[in-house]
C-alpha cells in the first residue's frame, strides 16, 4: 500500500465539490474506499490519504506524532481546495477526531462522522507516555464488524506509543470543538466495542448548539460501520447531506456574483 492521496481530480479543471475521507487509528484506507467509491458515483471527487505510520507494519507507528496525522489531513485538504470550490470531510473513529480538528483550521464545508473517537476508554491512557517504555504493544483494536469475513486492514498489534499520541490528539481536539463551524452529521452504531458513548457526549457538549444537525443510529453495525451492514445507509445519507450543503453554498455564492 502506498502513501499516495487518491485524488481523482488531479489534472481536472476546477470543480465544485470534493470529499476528503480519513481512516481510523491503526487502520487503512480499506475502511473508507467503498464510501469513497459511492461518493464518486454521486458526483463528488474524493481523496483517501494513508496516514503516517499506517499501512505498513505496526512498529512504524512508534515514532509518529499526532501532529503528523494533522499535517497529513491538512495537506490532503489543501490539495483538494486548490481545485474545488468546497471540500467536505468524512471520518471514521480517529478519522472523526482528525476531521473535527481540520474543521477548526480550514474552511470545511461539512463533516460526516462515523463512530468518532474523542476519548481513549482506558484508565491507563494518561500514563501511556511512560508505559510505552515498559510495554511496547498491546492487543489490536481492529475488525469490530458484525458482518462476517470482512477485514479492515488494521494492524495486528497496537503500539502503546501510538496510543499516547491518540490520547493527546483527542485532548487537543476536544479543547477546540467550539471552533467547529461546519455542519456535522453523525452516524452512531448501537454496538461499538471500540468507541464508547463518552466520545459522543464530549462531541455534543463541546460543540456550539446547532452544529450537530443530523444524528443517525446504525442498528446493525459495529464500530467499522463503513464495511458493515449499514454501510449503504452511511453512503446514501452522507451523499444527500453533502449535496444539500453544496447546493445551498453555490446558491448563496450565485447571489453575490
Amino acid at each position: 500500500m502506498n502513501n499516495e492521496v487518491r485524488n481523482t481530480s488531479e489534472h481536472s479543471p476546477r470543480k465544485r465539490s470534493a470529499v476528503l475521507l480519513i481512516h481510523g487509528f491503526t487502520g487503512s484506507p480499506t475502511a473508507m474506499e467503498p464510501w469513497s467509491r459511492s461518493l464518486q458515483d454521486a458526483g463528488f471527487e474524493t481523496a483517501v490519504p494513508l496516514l503516517p505510520g499506517h499501512g505498513t507494519q505496526w512498529r512504524d507507528m512508534i515514532p509518529v506524532s499526532f501532529a503528523e496525522w494533522i499535517r497529513a489531513t491538512e495537506q490532503a485538504y489543501d490539495d483538494l481546495a486548490r481545485t474545488h470550490d468546497s471540500v467536505f470531510v468524512a471520518g471514521l473513529s480517529m478519522g472523526g477526531a482528525l476531521a473535527l480538528h481540520l474543521a477548526t483550521r480550514r474552511n470545511v464545508a461539512g463533516i460526516s462522522l462515523v463512530n468518532p473517537g474523542l476519548v481513549v476508554d482506558s484508565a491507563l491512557a494518561p500514563f501511556t507516555p511512560w508505559l510505552k517504555h515498559v510495554v511496547r504493544s498491546v492487543a489490536p483494536i481492529s475488525n469490530d464488524i458484525a458482518k462476517r469475513g470482512v477485514d479492515e486492514g488494521a494492524y495486528p498489534r497496537t503500539p502503546v506509543a501510538a496510543v499516547a499520541q491518540l490520547h493527546a490528539l483527542f485532548a487537543q481536539t476536544r479543547s477546540r470543538l467550539e471552533l467547529v463551524a461546519a455542519p456535522v452529521q453523525l452516524f452512531r452504531s448501537t454496538v461499538d466495542n471500540v468507541v464508547s458513548e463518552a466520545s459522543v457526549r464530549e462531541l455534543v457538549a463541546g460543540m456550539k448548539p446547532g452544529t450537530l444537525v443530523e444524528h443517525h443510529m446504525l442498528l446493525h453495525s459495529k464500530h467499522v460501520a463503513t464495511l458493515d451492514y449499514d454501510a449503504e445507509q452511511i453512503f446514501h445519507e452522507s451523499a444527500r447531506f453533502f449535496s444539500q450543503l453544496a447546493a445551498a453554498t453555490h446558491t448563496t455564492q450565485g447571489r453575490h456574483l
